[in-house]
């Protein structure tokens, strides 16, 4: 597979990077915005806060163990339904679309601009994307995404709080601790406003360090009403997730 991008918003990139980012600065702007969302800003639930409780989703899969559609530093179990993706570059590098070399077979101008935006899009702060479970299989428009970053000495409350920084628009963020499968983390639910659709919507995150390096599981959502109704799936993967075993 080759290399993709990874929208902020309801929808993916993927499917051609090339086309995917053409249709960005196309005005796609639902897909590549910081807050992208639709129609009238829908109330947060009410008494939902980083420490609010939710239902669990039915449990699919699995990812993050060697062999699963993403190799991560923790596995967790996927909601019924929910189609994961890697965001990682094929072991060639290929960041092009068929068709987009030139009689030398050099890469177009434009293929390098493409691989340039793909770049900044799968980077937030201190992580990098990894991978994508996708929610319109199970009948929602979101994604679960998942980032990481090299080891180091911080800890999961500033690597949250710089992901959360770097997202433009970001504001009205709540943290909070927790722990799960002998693990100690931090996550947050905040607002993201988009200055170019004048829309509001919430999003939440979860971070944990391992011996890998962080890990942060990012859900969105086109907006609130879509990002409540994916929270029983963030609920399975936080209470499931786990240091993958080596």
């Amino acid at each position: 597979m080759g290399s993709r991008t990874v929208g902020r918003g309801g929808r993916s990139l993927g499917g051609g990077l090339v086309v995917a980012v053409a249709g960005c600065l196309a005005g796609a702007l639902t897909a590549c915005g910081a807050g992208g969302g639709h129609g009238a800003v829908k109330p947060t639930a009410s008494g939902a806060g980083a420490g609010a409780s939710s239902a669990v989703a039915a449990r699919g899969g699995t990812i993050g163990a060697p062999g699963s559609a993403c190799r991560l530093p923790v596995t967790f179990a996927l909601a019924k339904n929910w189609k994961p993706e890697s965001t990682v570059p094929d072991s060639a590098g290929s960041t092009s679309s068929p068709g987009s070399t030139g009689s030398s077979g050099s890469a177009a101008p434009d293929d390098d601009l493409a691989a340039e935006i793909a770049d900044a899009l799968l980077h937030q702060g201190p992580v990098t994307a990894v991978c994508e479970v996708d929610a319109k299989p199970a009948g929602h428009i979101g994604f679960l995404r998942v980032w990481t970053g090299e080891p180091g000495a911080a800890d999961a409350r500033s690597v949250l709080a710089s992901f959360v920084g770097a997202e433009k628009g970001a504001a009205h963020a709540t943290y909070r601790a927790f722990t799960t499968g002998g693990l100690s983390g931090t996550e947050v639910e905040y607002r993201v406003t988009s200055a170019i659709l004048e829309e509001t919507k919430t999003e939440r995150a979860l971070a944990v360090t391992t011996p890998d390096g962080p890990v942060v599981v990012h859900l969105g959502g086109l907006d609130d009403e879509e990002h409540r109704a994916m929270l029983p799936a963030y609920e399975l993967a936080k209470s499931t997730l786990r240091v993958t075993a080596h």
